[in-house]
């Protein structure tokens, strides 16, 4: 299927690893032009020249911490003064800590929000003009399985990842008018390193491999497995593409068959 994504300008957040990465990818593999970022500047410089070298797609990398405003502020901004546009913004970033909710401070909530809520409305707030100016866009959340089904030890991710749920059924309606769509995509259990570090105590205390820890945890997946990375690419870079022309607003699951909720 052509996603119809030749040519367009895609930012994909928080790409030097991971879902960002696996998304970006994709968009690579579908002939856009992609613009990754990530704090870790050499790790995001290396992802670009192995999509180029795998690709042969135009790569660019933009050092840039989704939780600071002034990172994002010079993302868009150099973006546009390289390429004019912005077709897809996919507004991402790496996880909060785990934790239990007393373990957390009044610090820790704060730097949690900057992170979700705020990179979302920080980097919607930026494009907008640019995508309405241009008659159009997309914006993708990549955020969690957990606004379905809260998940032990991550209190963060399963308070604040609901309010960027709410933003976006809000933006949806208000920006659909001006051609903007809004969605979010949930990845469920991926074999991403943050995974691969929230398994690892576990399988330590079960003294067993990390790798048979999440074997075992996928036998709870209806699929009977844990999710590759490029599986979640690809519908986070579908979601984002001119071949969902008609979905805005919606929650996109991609966790096997897990959620059961409506």
């Amino acid at each position: 299927m052509d996603l119809g994504l030749k040519n367009k300008v895609t930012l994909v957040m928080a790409a030097s690893k991971g879902l960002g990465r696996a998304t970006a990818q994709v968009f690579a593999e579908e002939g856009a032009i992609v613009v990754i970022s990530s704090r870790n500047e050499a790790e995001l410089n290396k992802t670009a020249e192995k999509l180029r070298a795998d690709t042969g797609t135009e790569i660019w990398a933009v050092p840039a911490d989704a939780s600071k405003l002034d990172d994002l502020e010079h993302l868009i901004q150099s973006t546009m003064q390289k390429y004019g546009r912005i077709d897809a913004l996919v507004s991402n970033a790496g996880g909060p800590p785990s934790g239990t909710f007393m373990q957390h401070d009044e610090q820790t909530w704060a730097n949690a929000i900057n992170l979700i809520v705020m990179r979302a409305v920080r980097s919607v707030r930026l494009v907008v003009p640019i995508m309405k100016a241009q008659g159009g866009g997309s914006i993708t959340f990549i955020e969690s399985a957990s606004v379905k089904n809260a998940l032990d030890g991550l209190i963060l991710s399963n308070s604040l990842r609901m309010a960027v749920v709410g933003l976006t059924k809000s933006l949806a309606h208000e920006l659909g008018p001006d051609n903007i769509r809004v969605n979010v995509v949930c990845p469920g259990m991926t074999a991403t390193d943050r995974i691969l570090d929230l398994a690892g105590p576990s399988a330590q205390k079960k003294g067993i491999s990390t790798e048979e820890e999440l074997k075992q945890r996928g036998q709870a997946i209806p699929l009977r497995r844990i999710a590759e990375p490029i599986e979640f690419g690809r519908a986070c870079a579908f979601m984002a593409s001119p071949a969902a022309s008609y979905i805005s607003g919606t929650i996109l699951m991609v966790d096997g068959g897990l959620s059961r909720g409506i």
